[in-house]
């Protein structure tokens, strides 16, 4: 039997939140992917609603990582399943987190 959001919610911990966050240009941040899976949405929706946002995601919000920071991601996270992206992955500051979630519910609650 599959969880409902709500429980699926629930399972969410504080370690596997800090798990997710990288530092990156002397910022804290998180990528597209976490944050997709945390909100339980998948990443290229996710990227979607936020190219349909842009002007609410200005720089301090959020950027691009280069292709050298995210081969240095890539090998500091041995567990990582990073599977055949083709663009390099956006990041989120604490702020764009929180700028995702509430695109990410008014998407939801309009549907």
């Amino acid at each position: 039997m599959s969880k409902t959001k709500q429980e699926q919610a629930v399972g969410i911990t504080d370690e596997i939140i800090l798990n997710k966050i990288y530092y990156l240009r002397d910022q804290k941040v998180m990528l597209d992917s976490d944050s997709a899976e945390l909100y339980g949405v998948v990443t290229k929706r996710l990227n979607e609603q936020v190219g349909r946002n842009i002007d609410r995601f200005p720089a301090d919000f959020m950027f691009t990582i280069t292709q050298e920071e995210f081969e240095n991601l890539k090998s500091k996270i041995a567990t990582s399943s990073w599977g055949g992206r083709r663009t390099l992955p956006n990041v989120f500051t604490e702020h764009g987190v929180l700028m995702l979630s509430s695109i990410i519910i008014a998407n939801k609650l309009f549907k």
